[in-house]
């Protein structure tokens, strides 16, 4: 899928998350909720980080393109060692070992490491690089006729205001991990959850996507996974646009009343 699909899907997701979590009995307070589904939209967009053609690879200038070409490079030789019979031989490492649960998982831990160890200048750093891709991912059309330093600019404003709230007592810095030393460990969920919504939506799509690596199937060990093959599209077709996009915008705001409680008895 394009970048705004990915973005939407992630929103959505988190906000799926927070409806789950209220129905468990451990609701998100409305700035968990909201920084979540910013952090998810943001992070939907990362696996794209192998294609220097991607929104992720341009939006922080000289520092994502040259981060793309080393997990670019990092992720065809991953491709090579690990590839089996079945798989076929290919010349870069697009949709490889950052579209898969191993990534997505190492992609949330490691947020929730700088979260936790770097204190506050940690969370604004994953706050920062999150809210900078939301905003490329949301407000594509305005973000793409923007310069880069204002985008950077709303993005960093974005984040420290988003801290200061979430930092106020009561309003979500130790949500679902309470104990001393945990504030702020959550923030690893909606990375993950971002990146693997992402390898679902490019599952969707004709090339299918190796999501579940590295467990074989039959004799591929980086298996396409997706629906039948007449069930796919290509990304930036009319289903995205015109079904997928209206269908994430809907079922987003169904589900975020459903965890602001509006729902409940």
């Amino acid at each position: 899928m394009m970048g705004p699909a990915h973005s939407l899907s992630g929103a959505a997701a988190w906000l799926g998350a927070g409806t789950v979590a209220a129905g468990l009995g451990e609701p998100m307070p409305w700035p968990v909720l909201l920084a979540g589904a910013l952090i998810c939209a943001g992070a939907a967009l990362a696996p794209d980080l192998d294609h220097k053609a991607a929104t992720i690879s341009r939006a922080f200038g000289p520092v994502s393109r040259t981060l793309c070409e080393v997990i670019d490079k990092l992720s065809y030789a991953t491709y090579k060692a690990t590839r089996m019979k079945g798989d076929p031989r290919r010349s870069g490492g697009h949709r490889t070992l950052t579209h898969t649960w191993v990534w997505a998982v190492l992609c949330g831990a490691g947020a929730a490491a700088a979260a936790v160890y770097g204190g506050r200048w940690g969370v604004l750093a994953v706050l920062f690089v999150h809210m900078v891709l939301a905003i490329e991912g949301l407000l594509w059309r305005h973000a793409r006729v923007s310069s880069d330093v204002l985008v950077w600019l709303l993005g960093a404003t974005s984040a420290w205001v988003i801290a200061d709230v979430l930092d106020r007592p009561g309003n979500g810095s130790q949500w679902l991990f309470d104990q001393p030393g945990q504030e702020y460990l959550w923030i690893g969920l909606p990375v993950a959850l971002g990146a693997l919504v992402h390898c679902l939506g490019d599952a969707l799509t004709v090339s299918g996507c190796p999501v579940l690596w590295p467990i074989p199937i039959g004799r591929k060990r980086w298996y396409p996974v997706g629906p039948p093959k007449g069930m796919r599209f290509r990304a930036g077709s009319w289903v995205e646009l015109k079904v997928l996009t209206p269908v994430f915008m809907g079922a987003g705001g169904v589900c975020a009343l459903g965890a602001l409680g509006y729902f409940g008895s």
